[in-house]
């Protein structure tokens, strides 16, 4: 038998590490220069693609290999479930150090295997090179039964604005383990290492026609709904006292959390009046609550408790913001 190359062989140990599973789109996997993929008749394919980044969304002295194994698939899945689809499969390049070829390998692809268990996505290819910073993209491919998929540029004036979940939850967690304080709140810092997308309550969402608009809230509230209003050429108008926020911490600052805190990985969502009657508030255990409007007039307004009106200025997650 041949013997392997490095590089040949750490691949072999990723591809052993991720499960497969039988999926007739997926007609071959890895193995070979490419994978091949077959859409199935009435179904419509989804695409996405998310960088997870040293420095930027993981710190090697505060993030467990395993952590960044689940949740590099996972959020990258999250934008499947916001257009009401099933991911099916995935791409993943990875460049680590030669440092990290061993014990911070394998428990990143125990992380990374267990997602895609979660997630029932089979690893279809990739690649792999060398860096002195760890840098991962994850391409998963995904499907939607076609005109079901929901799109963020088809809100309405009248529409009512929902989000599923807690928001601000994951960013008090990272904050919690930037002070070493991880036990004072165990179901944030669960939240922001290990995020679970919506795929099941997105396809329901979708296969139920109940969303006239979607996407997911990865970046913060405040600058996710500014996209959606932006691409459906709208306004909003939401309650701060309604969005749901994490516990344990003061109001004020949990309401801060809520409106600006990244990395929950939640669906918001609009829906006409007449469905919502149609809409249960919570699905298999996720809360489904009513936060707010799409307006006619462009403008993102945040309307407290004492009736006082302000302007929602984006103070979301944005890489390029000085």
């Amino acid at each position: 038998m041949a013997r392997l190359s490095p590089e040949d062989a750490l691949v072999r140990r990723i591809s052993r590490a991720a499960p497969s599973f039988h999926n007739a789109s997926v007609r071959l996997a890895g193995g070979d220069d490419a994978a091949l993929w077959e859409p199935r008749r009435g179904f419509e394919t989804v695409l996405t693609s998310d960088w997870f980044l040293e420095g930027s969304h993981l710190l090697r002295e505060l993030h467990p290999p395993e952590s960044v194994g689940w949740k590099c698939l996972a959020r990258a899945a999250s934008d499947v479930a916001a257009m009401g689809g099933v991911p099916r499969c995935f791409l993943l390049n990875l460049a680590i150090p030669p440092s990290h070829t061993g014990e911070w390998l394998e428990q990143f692809l125990v992380g990374l295997g267990r997602a895609a268990r979660f997630l029932k996505c089979a690893l279809a290819g990739g690649d792999t090179t060398r860096n002195e910073r760890i840098l991962i993209n994850v391409t998963v491919i995904g499907e939607v039964e076609k005109s079901q998929a929901v799109l963020r540029s088809t809100a309405k004036p009248g529409d009512l604005l929902f989000v599923t979940g807690s928001l601000g939850e994951a960013e008090l967690g990272l904050r919690l383990l930037r002070k070493g304080q991880a036990a004072k709140n165990k179901q944030a810092v669960r939240k922001h290492l290990y995020p679970k997308p919506r795929i099941a309550l997105g396809r329901m969402i979708a296969a139920n026609r109940l969303a006239s608009a979607m996407m997911d809230v990865s970046d913060g509230l405040s600058t996710d709904l500014a996209r959606l209003c932006a691409a459906s050429g709208v306004g909003a108008r939401i309650f701060a006292g309604r969005v749901p926020g994490p516990g344990g911490v003061p109001q004020a600052e949990a309401r801060r959390l809520a409106l600006h805190g990244g990395d929950d990985y939640e669906l918001l969502f609009a829906v006409r009046p007449k469905r919502a009657r149609l809409l249960n508030r919570s699905f298999s255990g996720i809360p489904i609550t009513w936060i707010g409007e799409i307006t006619r007039k462009k403008q993102l307004l945040v309307s407290a408790s004492d009736g006082r009106v302000a302007d929602l200025v984006p103070g979301g997650w944005d890489p390029f913001r000085k």
